[in-house]
């Protein structure tokens, strides 16, 4: 399970970057597509969490 959860956390990272490139790229096209972009970046946001979430999970708990 810990190696199909870290490649998930890896599949996340990219599409993370790729929207950011997207985003970047329909940020500078004309005529600017602010409901697609807000869209983008709300995704975007999400993976992140997710990302985070993921990675958190990934690290053992320590026994106080």
């Amino acid at each position: 399970m810990g190696n199909e959860f870290a490649t998930k956390v890896m599949a996340l990272k990219v599409e993370h970057s790729d929207l950011d490139a997207t985003i970047i790229a329909l940020s500078s096209s004309n005529p600017l597509d602010q409901l697609q972009i807000k869209r983008l970046k709300k995704r975007k946001l999400a993976i992140k969490d997710l990302i985070t979430r993921m990675e958190s999970k990934m690290i053992p708990d320590i026994d106080a």
